[in-house]
């Protein structure tokens, strides 16, 4: 998934295969499609390692880098469309 989205966007990116006992790693919907055995990738923008306002009452929208979220959108838009293609094809 990293080296598709590079593929498609400028954005900075980074990846982490780590333990669930990391904090904040097992925090997000993934790890229910994991533990019924389904694929899931978790991707975040480091949460309450960026921010520590990050879901409190100060997290508030003007806050938000509204057009950043929009590149990641798209690389990953892009990134997803790519990976989906080829795990189809190569699934056949």
């Amino acid at each position: 998934m990293v080296a598709a989205f590079k593929a498609k966007s400028d954005f900075p990116v980074e990846s982490l295969a780590t333990f669930e006992i990391i904090p904040g790693v097992s925090w997000s919907d993934h790890l229910s499609f994991w533990r019924t055995g389904y694929p899931a990738i978790m991707i975040t923008d480091t949460a309450f390692y960026r921010s520590a306002a990050y879901h409190t009452a100060d997290d508030t929208p003007e806050k938000l880098n509204y057009p950043a979220m929009a590149r990641v959108v798209e690389g990953l838009f892009h990134a997803l469309m790519d990976w989906n293609c080829r795990s189809v094809f190569l699934n056949r």
